[in-house]
């Protein structure tokens, strides 16, 4: 009986063994699965430009002339996958590159992806509560911290102040315009913190709100004053400090170029 329990016991150790290594064999085919769509995505929906193709000074497009920034979106192309995509976020230099949806609620898009396929990865989103166009003081946009590192798992990388000196803007292109995303703090929240409050317009709680998350920041940004008067996006993403805790990034949105309606 001894030796009969000893071999029933290995046995099930083994099938568990094997179930985890299927498990992590799943997973695995997800991140790749998801990796792919996205990477699809970037190949079809935007092109890079070179120096050559880029303007230089000016805060808005002119007649004539070439895009503001290094790269563009063919929304039109985009929206006709999905109507919900009202942007693209992009950091050069990280994985970060993906185009955003706002649905209808916090919860869709956590597990589809922006062509509204199932997808343990999800999408880049912002909050169904916030304006559409970024029009509100602030605009919160989530996304999962896979570990392979994509969506938004880099986010955390900006707790180092190297990391932030290689890379203190990204870029936000809208349908309507398109901003230089300038990066001013960085920390850890709780998921239930005021700070995903959304301002619907410049107030004195908003100034305040600014000025807080700035002495906060693991990182040193020398951006002066903050202008209650300008738009910013909060990024936010899961992270392992504590539970429910949260990172977030913030970035001041300084518009660089107008193709159609702004604010």
């Amino acid at each position: 009986m001894g030796k009969k329990l000893k071999w029933i016991v290995v046995a099930l150790l083994l099938l568990v063994f094997l179930g985890s290594g299927g498990a992590v064999l799943v997973v695995q085919q997800d991140y790749a699965k998801s990796q792919k769509v996205y990477a699809q995505a970037a190949e079809k929906f935007t092109t890079t430009l070179d120096e050559s193709e880029i303007s230089s000074g000016g805060q808005t497009h002119q007649k004539g002339e070439g895009p503001l920034t290094p790269f563009t979106v063919d929304f039109d192309l985009l929206q006709g996958v999905n109507p919900e995509v009202v942007g693209w976020i992009y950091c050069e230099g990280t994985k970060i590159n993906y185009p955003v949806c706002q649905g209808t609620d916090n919860q869709y898009y956590l597990h589809y992806s922006y062509e509204k396929l199932e997808d343990n990865c999800g999408a880049i989103f912002a909050d169904a509560q916030t304006a559409p166009g970024f029009a509100d003081s602030n605009t919160v946009l989530y996304g999962h911290n896979m570990n392979d590192g994509s969506m938004f798992a880099g986010l955390e990388l900006w707790r180092d102040q190297s990391y932030y000196d290689e890379h203190p803007i990204m870029w936000l292109l809208t349908p309507e315009t398109d901003y230089k995303v300038v990066l001013f703090s960085g920390h850890a929240v709780s998921a239930y913190d005021e700070i995903y409050t959304i301002f619907r317009g410049p107030m004195p709680e908003f100034t305040a709100y600014l000025e807080e998350n700035l002495a906060k920041s693991d990182f040193y940004a020398d951006v002066g004053e903050l202008d209650p008067n300008a738009h910013y996006i909060l990024m936010s993403t899961c992270a392992l400090d504590f539970v429910d805790a949260r990172y977030v990034i913030h970035g001041k949105l300084e518009p660089v170029g107008e193709h159609g309606r702004g604010w």
